[in-house]
């Protein structure tokens, strides 16, 4: 069950490769991501000492949160995946000009999950092109249901 998705992210990027990623999370965020106060558009994924880490995130702690704990909105959050597909991915995007974005934050079996995908930009004429290609396929479903 999807939480939310990044939608820009299919806007900007070729999506090549999918990975499935745990997170590093405190109690209050784990609160208000299922109540849906959570947001992906301006986030990005880094490698850094060959962990990766999700940044710009925002996720806006709940009122009821403690009193004792000053809630970070956009705190940096450890994303957890294995070691080998860590280095693949250190790899490709190192030497092949790609790049980390969070496309999709789900539950499976209880746990949040975030979705990541192995991204190349797209270039503004790319842009126009997915464009009539979505308007196309539009325009085609419209004419077979009117016939």
């Amino acid at each position: 069950m999807s939480i939310v998705q990044n939608k820009k992210a299919f806007h900007d990027y070729f999506i090549e490769e999918k990975y499935e990623t745990g997170m590093v999370l405190e109690g209050w965020e784990v609160k208000a991501i299922r109540e849906g106060r959570v947001q992906l558009k301006e986030a990005y994924v880094i490698i850094r000492n060959g962990e990766l880490y999700l940044i710009g995130c925002h996720i806006s702690p709940l009122m009821t949160a403690s009193t004792h704990i000053h809630p970070d909105p956009v705190r940096t959050r450890k994303l957890l995946l294995h070691a080998e597909e860590i280095k693949r991915l250190i790899g490709k995007v190192e030497r092949a000009g790609y790049t980390l974005v969070p496309i999709d934050m789900h539950y499976k079996a209880g746990r949040i999950k975030l979705e990541v995908g192995l991204a190349k930009g797209k270039k503004q004429h790319d842009k126009r092109e997915s464009e009539k290609q979505k308007e196309w396929e539009r325009t085609k479903q419209r004419l077979m249901r009117a016939k």
